[in-house]
């Protein structure tokens, strides 16, 4: 039975959160979600807390993971690291905007590249 996209995609969120544990990073939460959008993971390194777009795709056919983060998605990233801030009462001392590129091909093992302040 063929993988669907959804599950793909957590696949992918798993790889990420596995990559930042092993880089150090405290993952505080997966999928938050409100009226406005969703945040793949919010992790927390040194007194950081790190807001982060994961992409996953089975190749660059369609373009690199990163090419889907466009303007209109960082500013509702933005908006979402605020929103976030504000419902969790939480006053971090820095905040980060990153992005994770997971690369799966269907015959190999996943490639992560992580990209730090990407807006």
């Amino acid at each position: 039975m063929r993988e669907s996209t959804i599950e793909f995609g957590a696949r992918g969120e798993e790889a990420a959160c596995a990559y930042l544990e092993q880089a150090g990073y405290e993952i505080l939460e997966r999928n938050w979600r409100n009226a406005a959008g969703e945040i793949d993971v919010i992790a927390r390194v040194g007194d950081t807390v790190v807001f982060i777009e994961v992409k996953t795709r089975s190749s660059i056919g369609y373009g690199h993971p990163f090419e889907a983060i466009t303007r209109d998605k960082s500013r509702r990233l933005r908006r979402l690291a605020g929103q976030w801030v504000a419902d969790t009462h939480s006053v971090p001392r820095r905040i980060r905007i990153d992005a994770i590129a997971v690369l799966w091909p269907s015959d190999g093992h996943p490639s992560i590249e992580h990209l730090e302040q990407v807006c």
